[in-house]
């Protein structure tokens, strides 16, 4: 890194709540936060918002005309967008720039308007503004008035890290002094899951935990969705309120020969973590918050990329798709959030099924990893100081 690139906030909204405190507490505990609801006449497990938070958003969708033709996932970044600047001390109008993605964007409102359209034959006027990707960071740009670039993407499930990539090129380039950066994702629809069964990776476990993401052992998928938001502020230079500093980035696609799934050894994993890690002795890594889905491919792919570049003496591992689901865009900043949670606290969350790690004194520096269909992969190193 040229530059130094503080983490000066992150706020989320997810199935472990919104508050760091209560995020940390639930961390704490062993027990999963996926249950059942009831989708296309059948239970799924999912990891849902809780609901005293979900009637923040609902308030937010009738503050403002313009806000109730908005889809979940713009309204779970705007709520995240508002915390974050103002945790980090920026102000609305202030100069920076945003860019905030999601795997599918507006599920909700694409399938209301395309069941509409299949009844009548007819569709609503604010159908297509309302679904396209660049939604997301327009309404937020929109909510905060910020004097800056407003940047939308899909890169699946590693969206959010890319968010970060793209913000450290600006903020290192000089065109920019502060970003805002993150994912959100509402895939909790009728149709998003039956997607997931139609690939066949969606859990049907009937153990105590129906995400077994880090379990070696299962022998069937175990994917679980969640939903959630989450979206980091990131500042050039040293900066007395840094959470966390971005020490290391890294990304590459894989060669894959399957469109939703990636090589072995997820040899795309292997050179982002490398890329990542370039400038660091692997000894210095403490732990390493994985994407590990809870699919077997998925899980082993990665595990095995780990052991090919840290050897069998690797940091600690873990992972948090088990307790909230597998939140597609929104899943990488959620991982961040966790590793600088790790490091404030100065404690290793594991994972209660998988194999005992014995965890290190000190947790200084974190990689967190984030993979999509696609086989699009990102690392990035943390460090309490840079």
């Amino acid at each position: 890194m040229k530059t130094k690139i503080a983490i000066t906030s992150l706020a989320s909204i997810s199935p472990l709540g919104k508050n760091p405190d209560v995020i940390w507490h639930n961390y704490l505990s062993d027990e999963t936060l996926i249950s059942t609801k009831e989708f296309n006449g059948s239970n799924q497990y999912v990891a849902t918002i809780p609901e005293e938070i979900r009637q923040e958003i609902e308030e937010l969708h009738k503050s403002e005309i313009k806000y109730k033709a908005l889809d979940e996932t713009v309204l779970l970044s705007i709520l995240v967008s508002r915390q974050a600047i103002k945790n980090a001390g920026w102000k609305i109008g202030d100069e920076f720039g945003i860019n905030i993605g999601s795997s599918r964007g507006a599920t909700q409102l694409f399938e209301k308007y395309h069941k509409e359209f299949l009844e009548t034959g007819k569709t609503s006027t604010l159908a297509s503004p309302t679904t396209t990707l660049g939604n997301i960071s327009s309404w937020v740009a929109h909510d905060l008035k910020n004097n800056g670039p407003e940047i939308s993407h899909s890169i699946t499930c590693s969206t959010a890290l890319h968010a970060v990539l793209n913000a450290v090129a600006w903020l290192q380039s000089g065109m920019a002094n502060k970003f805002l950066v993150g994912g959100s994702e509402a895939p909790l629809t009728d149709f998003t899951i039956a997607q997931m069964h139609a690939l066949k990776i969606y859990s049907k476990e009937t153990s105590e935990w129906a995400c077994r993401a880090f379990d070696f052992t299962k022998i069937k998928n175990t994917m679980v969705l969640g939903e959630g938001a989450a979206v980091a502020c990131l500042e050039v230079g040293e900066n007395q309120n840094a959470l966390a500093y971005i020490e290391g980035i890294g990304y590459a696609t894989d060669d894959i020969e399957h469109n939703i799934s990636i090589s072995d050894e997820a040899n795309c994993f292997q050179k982002s973590m490398k890329m990542a890690l370039q400038n660091t002795n692997l000894e210095e890594v403490d732990a390493i918050v994985m994407h590990m889905p809870g699919t077997l491919k998925g899980d082993t792919s990665e595990y095995k990329a780990i052991q090919k570049v840290f050897g069998q003496n690797h940091p600690m591992l873990t992972t948090n798709k088990w307790k909230v689901g597998h939140t597609f865009g929104a899943s990488g900043m959620l991982n961040m959030e966790m590793a600088i949670l790790m490091m404030q606290h100065n404690q290793f969350i594991e994972v209660p099924f998988a194999e005992k790690q014995f965890p290190k004194k000190q947790i200084k520096k974190v990689l967190i990893n984030a993979v999509g269909f696609g086989g699009n992969a990102v690392s990035i190193l943390l460090s309490k100081e840079f």
